[in-house]
């Protein structure tokens, strides 16, 4: 009987067990009905579930029963309790979750800024800017490769949209930088003065920018120095223009640090090696040393200190245009300090404080000669900024904010041409408001105010800025801006004539893009008008004006093939002015109508090396004839711009230093670059401007301890 019984209950345990069980399928969807995978789908308080496949359906079976609540999740979007009835057989549901307000929170306002920081949803990240062949790690170059920007090689500074280098303005830490590049040499353009490893976040931003900032008319380029380091460092570089020495130490209870570099480099080998089209006087030569010190002031503030000093030397010779058989000198002797003190610190539930203060200096002299023909000329500029900032900063509920802030800047001018002087001083003030407005979960608005007065033009103006964010799902969204930009002339004309006015710039901008994980799309058009630009003739006026528009496109890949990663951005640029001394509305010569740069970059974990190209394309820029009329002013264009650079990076270990051997070649192919002409005054001679050399090499080793960059380098690919 007893074996009966077993036998009964035995077998009759499958037919209980399927009598119990429910099989619950179905499949999960987003609001758009697009299918979402990866979805946990649990029973409540039981292990019985599974995770959604590639088109969101799903399969599993439950011995619960019944009412239960099925417990759905995805990051990104909000939990989902669905209840179900578990009586045997089959359960069928359909899923439809909805965006979490934390992820809808990451609408940023896009238009007209690309954001290169340390973020993982970022454009370019620090160490792009330092692998990008061709760009040697300088900030400024590789921002050439970047929509908007245009491929300028005789003048210095970013010319961004129709805008010269003076309208695209730095700033470190929310405070403006006077001199961000080296001393403009006539023809040729000198790089920034800033290592792109001093910062962890890179903004640049080609219009449409924030209240925060003012006196930047095109463009802003927006720098956010380190923080503490992760660990003490320090490295070592020896290259085939110089060496350089670092020392990160970090404190042991990780609270504090401070830092200290130096460097030193000299042309005169390399000048030797490699012949240079114009004959040397001064070989240059450059001493730069800068210290850091970082305090983390609680657990929510730090305080940071950066100072640079740098001395420089060049000078050469080339052939005199306006006197055929004599030779013209230019020699540059040059000192720039650079300091900034920032705080930042969260001083209650609310409300956060940003303060900085600063000073630099820069102190040009220069020496221009006709030799034996006139008498030299002895330039003697210097110019010294004093400024503070202090901005407030608060939420406004979950998604809103306000912020709330000043800019105090002193600036003096002076100017020496021989015995003659030209001096001046700017008490300049900004009082800005901005507000960013969540008003809807998808949709993200900005509005804002800058007031800016300045005592040398005696002049009060009011820039008024909005702009406006909509995210059409978890990685794309539509930007649209507007605003009014001023500036200040340029110091030179302002010394001749306190009379002139603010220039201002009216920019409309629309965006289109998408970030993912391993690849960025964008796109964007815009339209700047100019008002108030500086004329020369008859005057000295604002009666300039002009207009720029146009379209770019950026793309970026990091995904389609193994250890590649490529970006390619095209610019196309409509752009016209009637200023200085034009005597019509033309083409300026610092604007070319189509700019294309293709990156390229790829690692080969065989021989531990990356391999860089970047081919740069610009179409021919306008030049002045003065053999030509009026009526055909700046019509002649120049050839075609095209250039080639490499790079490779070898990474190893020696002994115990992380090294990098690094090999940069610009222009590889050896293009004869033109990018101007210069006429002699009655328009019977002309000169070429051309670069000092068709290529330029760099080979180094940089050795490092404590930090090892090498994963960077493997990750960024």
């Amino acid at each position: 009987m007893k074996h009966l019984l077993l036998l009964l209950t035995t077998g009759l345990l499958p037919i209980l067990a399927h009598a119990q069980t429910t099989t619950v399928s179905g499949q999960v969807t987003d609001s758009k009905k697009h299918p979402l995978t990866g979805v946990n789908i649990a029973v409540q308080e039981s292990y019985d579930g599974t995770t959604s496949g590639k088109d969101g359906r799903f399969t599993f079976t439950t011995t619960e029963t019944g009412d239960k609540f099925l417990l759905v999740s995805l990051s990104g979007y909000q939990d989902l309790q669905i209840k179900v009835s578990l009586h045997g057989g089959n359960e069928s549901v359909q899923l439809v979750m909805k965006q979490s307000a934390n992820d809808l929170r990451l609408v940023t306002i896009s238009a007209g800024a690309i954001e290169a920081s340390s973020k993982t949803n970022t454009v370019l990240k620090p160490l792009d800017i330092v692998t990008t062949a061709g760009a040697n790690a300088d900030i400024a170059s590789a921002i050439k490769t970047l929509p908007g920007a245009q491929q300028i090689g005789d003048k210095t500074g970013l010319f961004v949209r129709g805008g010269t280098g003076y309208e695209t303005q730095t700033y470190i830490d929310g405070l403006l930088v006077r001199n961000p590049f080296f001393t403009e040499m006539p023809d040729l353009p000198s790089r920034g003065r800033f290592s792109p490893f001093l910062f962890k976040g890179t903004t640049f931003s080609s219009g449409g920018y924030s209240a925060a900032y003012g006196q930047a008319l095109s463009s802003a380029l927006i720098l956010e120095s380190n923080d503490l380091p992760d660990r003490s460092s320090s490295s070592v570089g020896i290259s085939t223009v110089g060496v350089n020495l670092g020392l990160q130490e970090l404190s042991k209870d990780k609270k504090s640090s401070y830092g200290v570099e130096a460097d030193y480099t000299n042309l005169a080998p390399y000048f030797k090696l490699v012949p240079q089209d114009r004959a040397t006087t001064i070989y240059p030569a450059f001493w730069n040393g800068s210290v850091n010190y970082r305090l983390k002031t609680s657990r929510t503030g730090i305080l940071k200190f950066y100072g640079y000093l740098n001395t420089n030397k060049l000078g050469f010779t080339r052939e005199s245009l306006e006197y055929p058989g004599y030779l013209e000198l230019f020699e540059l002797h040059n000192k720039s300090v650079y300091t900034n003190l920032t705080w930042k610190e969260r001083i209650d539930d609310h409300w956060r404080v940003d303060l900085g203060v600063s000073y630099s200096t820069n102190h040009d002299k220069i020496k221009l000669d006709t030799i034996n023909k006139r008498e030299p000329v002895n330039v003697n500029n210097r110019s010294d900024l004093s400024q503070v900032h202090v901005a407030f900063s608060r939420s406004l509920g979950s998604f809103s904010s306000l912020k709330l802030g000043a800019d105090y800047q002193y600036a003096l001018e002076n100017s020496g041409y021989n015995q003659y002087h030209m001096n001046y001083a700017d008490h300049y003030t900004a009082l800005f408001a901005e507000s960013e407005i969540s008003l809807a979960p998808r949709l993200l608005a900005r509005v804002g105010g800058r007031a800016e007065h300045s005592t040398v033009l005696d002049k009060t103006v009011l820039a008024p800025r909005a702009s406006m964010g909509y995210k059409l799902d978890q990685y794309s969204q539509l930007s649209v801006a507007y605003g009014e930009y001023y500036q200040k002339p340029e110091p030179d004309f302002i010394r001749w004539d306190h009379n002139l006015d603010y220039m201002r710039a009216t920019h409309y901008i629309a965006t289109y893009q998408k970030i993912a994980t391993n690849y960025t799309f964008r796109a964007e058009v815009f339209y700047k008008k100019y008002h108030g630009l500086v004329k020369t003739v008859p005057d000295t006026t604002n009666g300039g004006t002009g207009y720029a528009r146009g379209a770019e496109i950026f793309w970026r890949d990091k995904r389609t093939f193994r250890n590649v990663d490529y970006w390619v951005s095209y610019s196309y640029l409509d752009t016209h002015r009637q200023y200085l001394d034009f005597p019509k509305s033309v083409q300026p010569n610092f604007a070319a109508t189509h700019t294309l740069s293709v990156v390229y970059k790829q690692y080969v974990p065989k021989i531990k090396t990356s391999f860089g190209l970047t081919y740069s394309f610009a179409t021919g820029r306008p030049y002045f004839n003065p053999n030509m009329p009026v009526s055909e002013f700046m019509s002649q264009h120049t050839k075609p711009y095209n250039t080639l650079g490499f790079s490779a990076n070898y990474l190893t270990t020696i002994r115990k230093a992380f090294t990098v051997f690094v090999l940069s070649v610009t222009n590889v192919t050896g293009n004869n670059l033109v990018y101007n002409y210069n006429y002699s005054s009655d328009g019977m001679r002309r000169q070429e401007v051309t670069p000092n050399a068709p290529r330029f090499f760099f080979l180094g080793m940089f050795m490092s301890f404590g930090i090892d960059r090498r994963q960077e380098v493997i990750d960024n690919q």
